[in-house]
């Protein structure tokens, strides 16, 4: 039968939010065994002392060291761009899809000052563009089988230094804040050099608050 110490960790490492504030002691054992206290019981199918729970969470923390080690490939506040206007195409992956592509690119390319972005899945590809493009991007798809469409978007696009690609926990930097906020990712899409997170336009300007927010302004 799993014992306290073991139900506890379980439900401790299945908390990334958690397991980082232990590692810097940001977290009240006493509170956290009183949270934890009813899924332990419910887990173990016995009452559970909340003195046997701070111990076990006690004897975790101890163990708890991260793997990762706090950012510094950023300088500075890094570039971000925002662009609205944005909607959002799924369609099912086929042979006469990818035939397309070369068209799809002709409309991006004539009008460069839009937003387009193609990431092809394994069953599906998405397609997220400016709202302008779409008439021209629909006739191109025409005869595909379009998944669904989500309109009202925006996107934030940051820049991200060279060392990106090497670097363990940059998305997780930008994602956890987000996510801690309830800010809703409606897609994802990176390039060594940059990422473009997309929002519904409700969130964007929220979001752009909290990424902004997560760069100290300097004293010149």
């Amino acid at each position: 039968m799993i014992t306290v110490p073991e139900a506890t960790k379980q439900i401790i490492e299945r908390s990334r939010y958690l397991t980082e504030a232990m590692s810097k002691d940001l977290i009240n054992y006493s509170s956290l065994a009183r949270y934890i206290k009813p899924e332990l019981e419910k887990m173990l199918f016995k009452p559970v002392s909340e003195a046997s729970i701070i111990m076990a969470i006690k004897r975790i923390s101890d163990e708890i060291k991260p793997k990762f080690v706090p950012l510094t490939i950023f300088e500075g506040t890094p570039e971000m761009i925002v662009r609205s206007n944005l909607v959002e195409l799924n369609l099912a992956n086929s042979e006469s899809l990818r035939g397309k592509y070369k068209d799809l690119s002709a409309v991006y390319s004539e009008e460069n000052k839009y937003y387009f972005t193609l990431t092809e899945g394994v069953f599906e590809t998405a397609i997220i563009l400016s709202n302008d493009l779409r008439k021209q991007v629909m006739e191109a798809l025409k005869g595909e089988r379009i998944l669904s469409e989500k309109d009202n978007l925006s996107a934030i696009t940051i820049r991200l230094p060279k060392e990106n690609v090497e670097t363990p926990g940059v998305y997780y930097f930008f994602l956890k804040s987000l996510a801690w906020e309830g800010i809703n990712i409606v897609e994802i899409v990176s390039t060594p050099s940059e990422v473009s997170i997309i929002f519904e336009d409700k969130d964007v300007n929220a979001a752009f608050a909290i990424l902004k927010g997560l760069f100290p302004i300097k004293n010149l």
